[in-house]
């Protein structure tokens, strides 16, 4: 018996069954350590070579997902085809009778953990029956995963978009979701939107626990990009809260619900992936809400608020920076 190919097959199964099952069925715990060294890695070359070029920052995605499959079937092929390859007579050629070379091995493996039996070779001895029947069984777990993950995977990339499209249908600033909805008197009609952004943002920080590949697939337009309307959503609330006089302000609970909303979601990924930038982003101007009629606070109450809220913005603009974008300051084209 071959020690060394027995141990290095082993371990090939095991990276391959914990790093799937870790990634696919374990909410909790985000992606495996192969996919997330895939993920870190890809996203850390196409950075490097694309710069700010987005056409190519948005196959990231794509390329992680497509890569991490690849990973898992190469490191799942070839675990078996070194366990089969441990020992001498594990198969017997029924076709042309003739010893088993290395290329029948991999062929050998691969109908069997995809399913195919071709019947070419069999396996001699009741163990290795046991293991092509446990060959087969990690494949069809394998295509049973695999297509649930790219599905469900794909299915959260629609709804990132999904929520970045809303904010960014309400406004591209904080200010501007402000005064469109300020209608002289009160704010007309916010409080349906800001009910249902804050339902979107907490489905899109579920989504991100469960699929960490989600923050990799980047958005070329600013109107789909969740950073973006992240960061304008917040801007919304925070001039909501602190700006706006209290008389004038929507329903407290929506607000605190949309506030908590981006604190999840900023605890979620800023855990993972990014840092707090070393300087806090542009206070948004409160004399915009003055200019349409909104009735607001004292300069000094409105700045001694923000100052609070330094390390929160902190952090926003370090998720927009990560992103590869720019703060929203002026209005942009989609």
């Amino acid at each position: 018996m071959n020690v060394f190919s027995l141990v290095l097959g082993i371990l090939c199964l095991v990276i391959v069954i914990v790093d799937l099952l870790w990634t696919t069925l374990w909410v909790e715990g985000g992606a495996g350590p192969l996919t997330s060294w895939l993920m870190a890695g890809t996203w850390s070359v196409l950075r490097r070579v694309g710069g700010r070029n987005s056409r190519l920052l948005t196959l990231s995605g794509p390329v992680i997902l497509v890569l991490s499959l690849a990973s898992w079937i190469a490191l799942l092929w070839a675990g078996w085809t070194l366990l089969f390859a441990s020992a001498e007579n594990t198969l017997l050629d029924t076709v042309n009778g003739r010893s088993i070379s290395w290329s029948d091995l991999v062929y050998y493996t691969g109908y069997t953990i995809f399913t195919l039996g071709n019947g070419d070779f069999i396996p001699q001895g009741s163990i290795w029956q046991i293991v092509t029947t446990l060959a087969s069984a990690s494949g069809m777990l394998f295509i049973t995963l695999s297509v649930t993950y790219v599905l469900s995977v794909l299915g959260a990339v629609t709804q990132k978009h999904s929520f970045a499209t809303t904010v960014s249908g309400l406004g591209m600033q904080g200010t501007e979701i402000l005064q469109t909805s300020w209608d002289g008197e009160a704010f007309q009609g916010l409080e349906v939107p800001l009910n249902t952004v804050s339902t979107q943002l907490n489905m899109l920080t579920s989504n991100h626990k469960a699929y960490p590949i989600l923050h990799y697939f980047y958005s070329g337009r600013s109107a789909q990009a969740p950073t973006t309307s992240i960061a304008v959503l917040d801007n919304a609330l925070t001039l909501l809260q602190f700006a706006v006089d209290e008389r004038s302000r929507p329903n407290a609970i929506l607000m605190n619900e949309g506030r908590a909303s981006v604190e999840s979601y900023l605890e979620t990924v800023g855990s993972a992936y990014i840092e707090p930038a070393d300087r806090s982003p542009p206070v948004p101007e409160i004399e915009t809400l003055r200019d349409v009629g909104i009735p607001t606070v004292s300069d000094e109450e409105y700045l001694a608020s923000m100052a609070d809220m330094t390390e929160r913005r902190r952090i926003l603009l370090g998720l927009i920076e990560s992103d590869l974008r720019e703060w929203p300051t002026q209005r942009e084209s989609a």
